[in-house]
Parts: structure tokens; C-alpha cells; sequence
């Protein structure tokens, strides 16, 4: 089977234990959506009714069964005097808002990718700068400062930053709005400044990951024989800083799929933080008020945007190592006058 066929079903595989696993849990809690709908009194008889209006009235299988057939054929929900139709795709039907999943998505996804593509741009560059610089200055005062902001960083909770950076930026010094959001299109500069500060505090959180990377990575790209090479045919520092960093394309295009992903399926704390409406704050609403549509649909949407995240890194992986892409020879040993044809092996 064609690799990039063989990745593909086996990412739907993911999706579908993904998916399996959700309904299977949430139908043992001990949680009744339709007791929410029923109201109070309510009779076994009037409960019984709202679950077959809500489509709670079968196994969780068969409620499973429903919602894939639904993402391409649409479904109903209700009764023969009360019918709610749910256009393809449909994710699911919300009782709370009164709306289907899909539009819920729509309306709360611009906010999530507001967040998640300025978050991943600001903590790549200062992730990456960081990593080098510390990697290139390896026992200095710099590279120091670097390693112990970045372990700060990787062991801070993100609610116990989010708050630090209002309380600085927003309270004490009245220079960023402490939360909320505006539309790109009612203004670029408010909307921008309405999300520096979930930009810094989700940068701040995942950038250490990738000076920690970088930093390991760069120390050991430079220790190899093609930098050493590349150094006695008088090539300069900067250059070789290039080639190191180019034979991390791999995992940092890895790591930044995966980010993009997991940021486009939310983030929960930092958006309640915040007060940004993106789907983060959705789960967690629904999460509260056991809306197990909403919490289905996004879980759903969340896991696909990862898994399309990492496929989308796996297949470009031969674009970004030509080995990969002829079967994993390796390149000739390049000499001391042609270190920029040396391509080594890239960390895991």
C-alpha cells in the first residue's frame, strides 16, 4: 500500500478511537442530558420522551453509528409534532443554545485560529532565536538565562501566567485590555491588541519547548563532522548556524504541526482567562452543562485538526529530507569545499 494511503487510514483509525472513546465515556458517567430538558417534576415518562427527542433513547453505539452518518447525510431530532433538522455536516444538535453544533463551531472557530496562528508564529521565532543563541554561547551567562526561564516556563501552570500577565499588563499598568475579543475586520489594531497578551502567554508556555530543542539539537549539529569540515574550508559561524538549523526542519515542522493542531482545537484555560469566545470556552461550557452534543462535536473537530496536523507533517517530510524521498540513502561525503550539500541525521 502507498505510504502516504497507509497514513491516511491510519490516522481515520485515530479518529475513530477517538471518537469511540468519547461516547463510551460519557455514556457511563453518571451525567442525563436529557434531565436538563425534562426540567422539574419530571416523570419517567416525560424523561423517557426527552431522551428519544434528543436521540439519547439508544446505545451509545448506536448514538456513534448516528453521528458519522449524520456528518454526511444530515439528521433529524424530535418528534412527529416537533422536528429539528440538522443539515450535512452535522455535528450534533445543541438543546442548551438552541443551534447545531456545526454553526457553533463556525461562529467560535475565527477566535480560535485568531489565537492559535499568533500564538505558534510568536513562540517559533522566539522559541528557535532563543535555542540558538543559548546553543551558540553553550556555558555562558546567556545560555544560563535561557535554561532557566525555559524550565520556569515548561513547569508554570498556564492560568497561573495568563493571570500574572493581566494583573501586569492589563491592571497595573493599563497598557493591554485584560481580555475579550474584536473582529479582524472591525479594526486590525484592536483586534491584535486584544490578543498580545494570549499570544505572550501561550508563546511563553510552548516556546520553551523549542529553545530546548534547538538548543540540544544546534550543540549537537555543531559537534559533527560537517561543521568542523565546513569550519576549516573558513566558512563563518553564521553560515553554519544555517546549516545546523536546517537539519532541524524535521522535528521543528513536527512540533509546530502538532501545535497549530492542538491550539486549533482549543485552549481551554487560556481563552477562559481571557474571555475570548473561541471553542476552548465551548468545551468547557458544555463540559459544565453536560451539553454532550457540543462536547462530542468539538472533541471530534479538535482530534481532526490533529491528526490532519500530523499527516500534513508526515507528508512533507520527504519534501524536507530528499533521503526520505529516495528510500533513505544517504548522501555522498561531501568534502572540506562543499559543506552545503551535507544533509546529517536529524534528532528525534
Amino acid at each position: 500500500m502507498n505510504p502516504a494511503v497507509l497514513r491516511a487510514v491510519r490516522s481515520l483509525g485515530v479518529l475513530l478511537a477517538v471518537l469511540v472513546l468519547t461516547y463510551a465515556i460519557f455514556y457511563m458517567a453518571p451525567v442525563d442530558p436529557a434531565l436538563r430538558m425534562c426540567g422539574k417534576p419530571c416523570s419517567p415518562e416525560d424523561l423517557e420522551a426527552a431522551r428519544g427527542f434528543m436521540g439519547f433513547d439508544t446505545p451509545w453505539w448506536a448514538q456513534l453509528g448516528s453521528f458519522l452518518a449524520a456528518i454526511f447525510v444530515g439528521r433529524t431530532f424530535g418528534s412527529a409534532d416537533v422536528v429539528v433538522e440538522c443539515a450535512a455536516p452535522c455535528l450534533g444538535y445543541s438543546f442548551q443554545y438552541h443551534q447545531d453544533v456545526t454553526s457553533l463551531i463556525i461562529e467560535r472557530f475565527p477566535v480560535t485560529l485568531s489565537i492559535a496562528l499568533g500564538a505558534v508564529a510568536l513562540q517559533v521565532i522566539l522559541g528557535v532565536a532563543a535555542g540558538a543563541l543559548s546553543a551558540r554561547r553553550q556555558g555562558g551567562l546567556l545560555d544560563r538565562v535561557v535554561t532557566g526561564i525555559s524550565v520556569v516556563a515548561a513547569s508554570a501552570p498556564a492560568f497561573v501566567v495568563g493571570l500574572l500577565a493581566v494583573v501586569v499588563f492589563a491592571l497595573r499598568l493599563d497598557l493591554l485590555p485584560s481580555g475579550g475579543y474584536e473582529n479582524f475586520a472591525d479594526g486590525p489594531l484592536e483586534w491584535a491588541r486584544h490578543l498580545v497578551l494570549p499570544w505572550a502567554t501561550l508563546a511563553f508556555l510552548n516556546g520553551a519547548v523549542y529553545a530546548r530543542l534547538v538548543r540540544s539539537s544546534m550543540i549537537e549539529q555543531l559537534g559533527l563532522d560537517y561543521a568542523r569540515t565546513a569550519r576549516a574550508a573558513g566558512l563563518s559561524e553564521r553560515r553554519i548556524d544555517r546549516y545546523a538549523l536546517r537539519n532541524l526542519a524535521l522535528p521543528l515542522t513536527t512540533l509546530v504541526a502538532l501545535d497549530i493542531g492542538a491550539l486549533l482545537g482549543g485552549a481551554v484555560i487560556t481563552e477562559r482567562i481571557f474571555g475570548l469566545p473561541g471553542l476552548g470556552a465551548l468545551l468547557l461550557d458544555a463540559t459544565a452543562t453536560a451539553d454532550l452534543p457540543v462536547i462530542v462535536g468539538t472533541t471530534f473537530l479538535g482530534s481532526l485538526l490533529i491528526v490532519l496536523a500530523n499527516l500534513s507533517a508526515d507528508l512533507a517530510r520527504p519534501l524536507l529530507d530528499r533521503r526520505l524521498a529516495v528510500g533513505g540513502r544517504r548522501p555522498a561525503t561531501p568534502t572540506a569545499t562543499t559543506p552545503t550539500t551535507t544533509t546529517q541525521e536529524n534528532p528525534s
